[in-house]
């Protein structure tokens, strides 16, 4: 499993909300949020980072070969 969908995913179980519900609060389709959880990779990265302001962060270049995502 990827990064963004542990993250996104976490971060939805710690609220104790539904896809649906989720999918309500950050003003996106249930299908990104559904998307990002399965780690689809056709994903709207101006919908990604929609979902993702949620908690404060946006996707952003890492350095791959860098575990912990600093570059």
């Amino acid at each position: 499993m990827n990064k963004l969908t542990e993250f996104v995913k976490a971060k939805r179980k710690q609220l104790g909300i539904t896809q649906e519900e989720f999918a309500e609060k950050a003003g996106v389709a249930l299908t990104v949020i559904r998307k990002i959880e399965q780690g689809k990779d056709n994903l709207s990265v101006s919908k990604v980072n929609q979902v993702l302001l949620l908690f404060g962060h946006v996707l952003g270049p890492i350095n791959e070969n860098d575990e912990t995502g600093n570059s």
